[in-house]
């Protein structure tokens, strides 16, 4: 804005040569050359361009002695470009013009110095204002950036302090069944194991009933203390890490991982999608040449999502070889795959399997399900157990 009002300023003080010289239409060209002058000051971004225009409108002086009267107008633009030799030039020929060949009054000449030295102190001053600005926005972003910055080392650190809580809760859960299973559950299979020889050696039938009580009660907190103990270490497995650890433990290829699920996954969901993740990376193993494969998990509003695939290329059967090793090139499936479909199902899930350009596998279960075997189903229905036992014998 500053530039607009100096080079406009310069612009109408030049025009107080009228006082020295009678208007007419050459004058008025001259004026209207220097306004263009001046608003290609404001467009022209390109150096050069203006310094040729300058060059020529100086030049032109030596033809048209009016255009002397504008010459502080260029010689700002160029001063505020610091384009010091034109201008110095523009400088001398206005001296050369305005007092050897045009013959200007003293009062006028010494007003077109004065104005030649204005602009070069207001060219100064803009070129300052611009520094501070460039300054000022570069400060600002900085400022913007280490905000930014700022805050994501926040969210990090606090996501980093609510994963080591996650983590420290879940080894606390596994120290607390494992200290029950050993020491509790031992103790409990001990009472179990004594009461039994006690009711087998008793020949007392009045104290039968109170064994028979007592054998009943142990059996039932061993139930109990089971089903604790299968609850804790339920919750305590954590999917990311397990996953990560069958891939870490997996040599035969390299393998991409991406998992973008939360933290609150069904237990039935991590034991299933670890189970299938472990048989698929067995299978690859043993029956693929792949050279790469994959595996993804992610939470979808509505779902959760299991994808294992790999390049592997067709044998010389004729048959993908992970293909063939599961049985699926017939469209009947092995063991293994008929467990993945058996977990699956049981689960209200889709599993889509192709052996095309590698073989791939696409597990999804809607939350929906979850929720209403969580509601419907106790810990301990039948095809719980069958899940669970499932699981174990994976394991």
């Amino acid at each position: 804005m500053k530039n607009i009002i100096y080079s406009g300023s310069l612009l109408l003080m030049c025009m107080l040569s009228l006082f020295f010289i009678d208007p007419d239409i050459v004058y008025i060209l001259v004026f209207l050359c220097a306004l263009i002058l001046c608003c290609a000051d404001f467009v022209l971004e390109n150096e050069r361009t203006y310094v040729l225009m300058a060059i020529c409108y100086f030049a032109a002086g030596f033809f048209v002695h009016a255009a002397v009267c504008f010459y502080p107008v260029p010689c700002y633009g160029l001063f505020r470009r610091r384009q010091y030799i034109p201008a110095a030039a523009g400088c001398i020929l206005f001296c050369v013009c305005g007092i050897w060949i045009c013959r200007f009054s003293p009062l006028l000449i010494c007003l077109e110095l004065s104005l030649l030295f204005t602009s070069f102190l207001l060219a100064s001053e803009t070129r300052e204002n611009t520094a501070l600005k460039e300054a000022l926005k570069r400060t600002k972003d900085d400022s913007t950036e280490r905000d930014i910055l700022l805050t994501e080392k926040n969210r990090s650190l606090l996501e980093k302090q609510d994963y080591e809580i996650y983590t420290a809760t879940l080894k606390e859960r596994n120290r607390i069944a494992r200290e029950i299973h050993d020491n509790v559950g031992h103790l409990l299979s001990r009472s179990i194991l004594l009461s039994g020889a006690v009711r087998t050696s008793n020949r007392d039938e009045n104290l039968s009933p109170m064994l028979d009580s007592l054998d009943a009660t142990l059996n039932s907190a061993m139930d109990n203390i089971r089903s604790s103990v299968h609850d804790l270490r339920d919750e305590a497995v954590n999917l990311d890490e397990t996953v990560r650890s069958l891939i870490k433990d997996f040599t035969f290829c390299p393998v991409y991982y991406c998992y973008d699920a939360g933290r609150s996954v069904p237990r039935d969901v991590k034991y299933s999608f670890i189970s299938i993740t472990k048989e698929a990376l067995s299978n690859i193993m043993r029956h693929s040449n792949a050279r790469k494969a994959s595996v993804t998990i992610r939470e979808h509003p509505a779902l959760y999502q299991l994808c294992i695939e790999d390049d592997g290329t067709l044998d010389a059967a004729g048959g993908c070889a992970a293909g063939q090793a599961v049985g699926i090139t017939d469209g009947n499936g092995g063991m293994g795959i008929s467990n993945m479909r058996e977990r699956i199902s049981i689960l209200n899930g889709t599993i889509h399997i192709s052996s095309e350009n590698g073989f791939r596998i696409l597990v999804t279960i809607p939350k929906t399900s979850q929720e209403d075997i969580s509601v419907h189903q106790k810990p301990g229905t039948a095809s719980e157990r069958r899940l669970y036992d499932k699981t174990d014998t994976n394991r």
